[in-house]
């Protein structure tokens, strides 16, 4: 295991923090709506919900970016955007293309997928792929930065071995990226307390650690946060805070 910055973060301390008042627990959540079949109505619901609870993001689909910016005009709220969602699989250019255009609408958060495949072909022994990982990470990354935005990297890690969780995370790390992140929600599994664990001591206090996929209840986020997770992404955010207050 390479060394990390772990002890430098006391997941215990933080997760007593937020979850020491509802309004400090809204500050960790990213309130996420990114199902398929999500309308206008819905969309502008989520953010309704974010600004009166103060959620720390709004997470949408790129298609509703700007609608997502306009309802949260002046609340403080965040609105992040996915890329290369779900799969991760598209070109690095496209990536890009998308990031930038998210960007410009006033995404300040972006949550792009890792290219599991590319990975995996490096772990097979197409050692060359891994470097195609971490530019495809960095490119959205340069973007993000110089834009003043954040970019969370989204692992899959359901689809991960160990050692490939491992060689993600370092990509992801040197590569630029701010946040770890477990899971779309999209795939066979989701955050698991382990895989939070482990992507924390990867990034000791280097970076964040999302924790999305199956957060449904406060003791669901409560375990995540004291795993060392730093920032929460649920659609149940509501019900979730609901339980706290």
């Amino acid at each position: 295991m390479p060394q990390t910055e772990t002890s430098l973060y006391d997941a215990n301390a933080f997760a007593t923090q937020a979850l020491s008042s509802p309004e400090r627990f809204a500050a960790v959540i990213d309130h996420t709506l990114l199902k398929p079949d999500a309308t206008r109505t819905h969309v502008v619901q989520m953010c309704q919900e974010a600004a009166t609870h103060r959620f720390a993001c709004a997470m949408v689909n790129p298609v509703w970016v700007a609608l997502a910016v306009s309802e949260l005009a002046g609340t403080g709220v965040r609105v992040g955007a996915t890329i290369g969602f779900p799969l991760g699989a598209t070109l690095a250019e496209s990536k890009q293309d998308e990031a930038a255009r998210v960007l410009r609408l006033g995404a300040q958060d972006v949550d792009m997928v890792l290219n599991v495949g590319l990975l995996k072909s490096g772990s097979s022994g197409a050692v060359e792929d891994y470097e195609l990982v971490r530019q495809d990470i960095r490119g959205v990354a340069e973007l993000a930065h110089g834009a003043g935005a954040i970019v969370k990297v989204i692992l899959e890690t359901c689809l991960l071995s160990f050692e490939e969780k491992l060689r993600a995370c370092d990509l992801a790390l040197s590569a630029g990226a701010d946040f770890l992140k477990t899971s779309t929600g999209f795939s066979t599994g989701g955050a698991t307390v382990d895989d939070v664990s482990l992507l924390r001591e990867m990034a000791g206090n280097r970076a964040g650690v999302k924790a999305s996929g199956g957060i449904r209840t406060l003791a669901d986020a409560e375990a995540m946060l004291r795993a060392g997770a730093s920032r929460i992404g649920a659609s149940a955010s509501v019900k979730i805070l609901a339980e706290l207050s």
